[in-house]
């Protein structure tokens, strides 16, 4: 599930995906306003995005926030990393952060590891398959 943080933060990247090419930066009160994200919150997930390089920030008045690359080069899967961390749901299946369950007898034989391996490919392949564009694109199909 989804925590509320990663919504605000998908919200956020999806609304900067919207804006048009050679656009100015936006700002973040507008981000929050438009995205519905407290901006106390828009302001830790922004520094965490940033500091992962798939947004850029300039500073003053014209200031505000844009993405460091391409829409289509940025997936929901980039965004949902940085913000929560690994896909996978156990930590025996993760690519990024594995470790071996504590109450595990035998990696090897167990059932729940075999199924959550399945469950984090199909993860991400989907999420990792979807991009900003994809995802703010008006004849995208559920």
């Amino acid at each position: 599930m989804l925590t509320q943080r990663s919504r605000y933060g998908l919200r956020a990247m999806l609304l900067l995906a919207k804006e048009p090419k050679g656009h100015a930066p936006v700002p973040m009160s507008r981000i929050a306003k438009d995205a519905n994200v407290p901006r106390k919150f828009l302001e830790i997930i922004l520094t965490e995005l940033k500091a992962a390089n798939l947004v850029t920030s300039t500073r003053g008045k014209h200031g505000g926030f844009e993405l460091a690359r391409p829409a289509h080069l940025i997936s929901l899967g980039d965004i949902i990393r940085v913000i929560e961390g690994p896909l996978a749901l156990v930590p025996c299946v993760s690519r990024t952060a594995y470790r071996r369950c504590k109450d595990c007898r035998d990696e090897e034989s167990c059932e729940i590891r075999r199924a959550m391996l399945i469950d984090r490919d199909d993860t991400a392949r989907i999420l990792d398959g979807t991009s900003l564009e994809a995802a703010v694109s008006e004849d995208r199909q559920a």
